[in-house]
């Protein structure tokens, strides 16, 4: 395999991801109306006393938006990418 070859399936297997975490990102907006930033800060877990639905949506938005950034920089230090 070229390194060319290794570079665009890293690629898209970070654009994979990408698309997954947005998705879950996009879900959580809709579901609760808000962005996450603002669920925390609406502190809508206490709000619903702690139910493990919230808290579970919570832990999963969360980990979707760590995704995010995690791929996007990712992304950005790939040898030729300028995003």
């Amino acid at each position: 395999m070229t390194e060319d070859e290794l570079k665009n399936l890293l690629k898209r297997d970070y654009l994979r991801k990408l698309i997954r975490y947005r998705m879950t990102d996009d879900y959580y907006n809709e579901k609760y109306k808000m962005n996450y930033e603002e669920f925390e800060k609406a502190n809508i877990i206490k709000r619903e006393n702690y139910t493990f639905d919230v808290e579970t949506d919570a832990q999963e938005w969360e980990l979707a938006i760590d995704g995010i950034n995690t791929i996007e920089k990712k992304l950005k230090e790939l040898p030729g990418e300028n995003r």
